[in-house]
């Protein structure tokens, strides 16, 4: 009986109390709003090239015939000047372009000559690599950027993200390569113009050391240096291990106009060279430009001569032979004629050299300020 009544009253709860006890089923989760995708930016706008061709500075015969546009050489020098002469001056050292621009990206598409990008004492950007200056406010010229070669064909940035403000550039050409084809690329809408080559460049004969080894880069040879500071252009006739005074090249520089010949040469040169040849050279390019100043410079001392004698006495029998020569063109009568003393070139100390004999950017730097109240004394009476 009491079961039957346990039963009864279990099965009479109310159905509200077994729902109570069941579990509760769980809620659908809200809808999530959804975002509409971020719109992807839009890809850079490639920039609009110039081609520099009609206004590189230090190009000079421009009227000759050239077998590269870019070579320094007019052509019918090949077979005339001495043979490596000759293959040297298929480099560009001392061309440059000058524009105005504002730009706010500043990009290079160039074609190199020589598969070569460095040498073993010089790093790629300044045997291969442009060079980037733009004057600032005050109208001095400052750095902004270098290419970094690593093929015969690149493009490179060599102002990343700028001010778009209108600056006058300047661009150097690779030192030991040359240019087949260089445009510059600015930001499309940007103004470009290309300003026309100046007259009366410096013109530097000299070594490798005038052609710029051993630079970091092409606006660090002391020759491009002294152009920035003396507000010139320039024209670099330097022939690695091969400026000697050669009759043939001064032919070819008596058919040019310039501000100063600069003879640099001394370091490819014994003593009974120098007697033999500058002389007559001096004569040469004096006959043909009798108002034009001739600077004559020593031999710069190799940074470790102080603890090599063989190397010391051969700079002191360079310079004796150099001061001779100028000694002799004065007793003669000869006037707008300077001379740069070379011990210090370098400087005091024997920091001033990558490899003893050709400058690093320090020694360029003081190689730089040695000439430069010479090279304004000789400008102050040329013609």
């Amino acid at each position: 009986m009491k079961r039957r009544h346990f039963l009864t009253t279990t099965l009479s709860l109310p159905a509200s109390a077994l729902l109570a006890e069941a579990p509760a089923k769980p809620s659908a989760p809200a809808p999530v709003p959804t975002q509409p995708a971020a719109a992807k930016p839009a890809p850079p706008k490639p920039p609009v090239w110039h081609d520099v061709a009609p206004f590189v500075e230090g190009r000079g015969w421009a009227d000759e015939k050239r077998s590269r546009y870019y070579d320094r050489f007019p052509a019918v020098a090949e077979g005339k000047v001495p043979a490596p002469v000759w293959d040297l001056s298929r480099d560009s050292a001392g061309m440059a372009v000058r524009f105005k621009s504002n730009a706010s990206h500043i990009k290079v598409r160039y074609t190199l000559f020589r598969d070569r990008m460095a040498l073993p004492h010089m790093p790629a950007t300044g045997v291969s690599g442009v060079d980037l200056y733009a004057k600032d406010k005050k109208g001095k010229w400052r750095w902004v950027g270098v290419s970094r070669p690593e093929k015969k064909e690149g493009t490179g940035d060599l102002s990343g993200a700028i001010p778009a403000e209108p600056r006058e550039w300047m661009l150097y050409f690779p030192l030991f390569n040359g240019i087949e084809k260089l445009e510059i690329g600015v930001n499309e809408g940007a103004a470009f113009e290309g300003l026309t080559p100046r007259p009366k460049p410096l013109v530097f004969y000299g070594t490798s050391i005038t052609h710029g080894a051993s630079a970091s880069r092409p606006g660090m040879v002391h020759t491009a240096i002294l152009g920035r500071k003396l507000d010139r252009p320039v024209m670099n006739l330097g022939f690695s291990g091969n400026g000697k005074m050669d009759a043939s090249v001064g032919e070819l520089m008596t058919r040019l106009d310039p501000a100063l010949y600069i003879i640099d040469c001394n370091p490819n040169m014994t003593a009974p060279l120098i007697r033999e040849r500058c002389i007559p050279l001096v004569k040469q390019l004096r006959a043909a430009r009798p108002h034009t100043p001739v600077v004559l410079v020593e031999d710069r001392r190799n940074t470790n001569s102080w603890i090599r004698p063989e190397r010391s006495q051969h700079h002191s029998d360079n310079h004796a032979a150099l001061k001779e020569a100028f000694a002799s063109l004065q007793k003669e009568g000869m006037t707008r004629l300077f001379y740069i003393p070379g011990d210090y070139l370098l400087g005091h100390d024997a920091d001033g050299a990558t490899d003893g004999s050709h400058p690093n950017d320090l020694g360029f730097m003081r190689q730089a300020e040695a000439f430069e109240p010479v090279l304004k004394d000789a400008l102050k009476v040329a013609g």
